[in-house]
């Protein structure tokens, strides 16, 4: 199953129609459903256009939508700001940033900014969620997969990342959702598309949560990890997009201060520092 499709818009339409329900969308009475979720005419309703036209959009027989029909479609399907945005991309509409052929070099001064953080883990992604650069706690938390250092890869095929990963199915849920924001984001990009499509090859759990559909962010996040050297470090995670290097995201991860995790942490970048 390729990761690029001749419909991508339809095929996001018809997902997010499916998983509202006519309540949800303040529609009384549901009568007899051979699918979930709402039907075609009734997001025609709803966004105010007519059903042939809202019909010919899902089977990719319209595919030159105006921005306000797309808003229209936006508030009946209920889509949050990130979703909404990557409806727009879909369609070929909003400003696309294209990264440049820097978009894997860190700036020198990213680099420094990662050691200025002595007690968290700071690394940095590319849109295709390759660790681009770590400080030395990050390298010492990451660890345990052996040098893999795409992040999408390690929750997917690395034989430890169930174990490391206290929480995987909220972490790769939520990987997956903003692998597709960044996937609207760069339709052309090749690392993207190349690694959606080898997940889809080769991972049933990734397939799964990759046709959900769904968009997102990463923003403020809490992880637990549990590290072979020194057990459960809880961190709280958050993420600042570089704006010199379109793409690159800055992930911080914070021990709360005197707890054990804070402790372990500490440990860990003590071994790090000693080997």
């Amino acid at each position: 199953m390729p990761a690029t499709s001749a419909n991508r818009l339809g095929e996001f339409l018809r997902a997010h129609r499916a998983r509202l329900e006519p309540a949800d969308a303040g529609l009384h009475g549901g009568g007899d459903r051979r699918v979930a979720g709402l039907r075609r005419e009734e997001v025609a309703v709803l966004a105010g256009v007519s059903v042939d036209y809202y019909a010919r959009l899902e089977q990719g027989r319209e595919r030159n939508p105006s921005g306000q029909v797309l808003d229209a479609i936006g508030r009946a399907l209920k889509l949050d700001g990130d979703t909404r945005g990557h409806l727009f991309r879909l369609a070929g509409l909003g400003p696309r940033p294209t990264p440049g052929s820097s978009r894997d070099l860190v700036d020198p001064s990213l680099l420094r900014l990662l050691d200025s953080f002595p007690t968290s883990a700071a690394y940095v992604l590319s849109p295709a969620f390759d660790v681009l650069a770590t400080n030395a706690i990050a390298a010492a938390l990451l660890s345990p997969f052996d040098g893999m250092t795409n992040m999408v890869r390690v929750l997917f095929q690395h034989p430890r990342a169930r174990a490391v990963f206290a929480e995987w199915p909220m972490l790769a849920e939520r990987v997956v959702h903003a692998l597709r924001l960044n996937a609207g984001y760069y339709p052309d990009d090749a690392e993207i598309r190349a690694l959606v499509d080898e997940m889809l090859r080769t991972s049933p759990d990734f397939r799964s949560l990759w046709q959900d559909q769904t968009v997102g962010g990463l923003t403020r996040a809490f992880k637990v990890f549990v590290h072979p050297e020194v057990g459960r470090i809880e961190l709280t995670y958050q993420t600042f997009d570089v704006r010199d290097a379109p793409g690159q995201q800055l992930l911080v991860g914070t021990p709360e201060p005197g707890t054990r995790s804070a402790d372990a942490l500490a440990r860990l970048g003590s071994v790090s520092a000693g080997a």
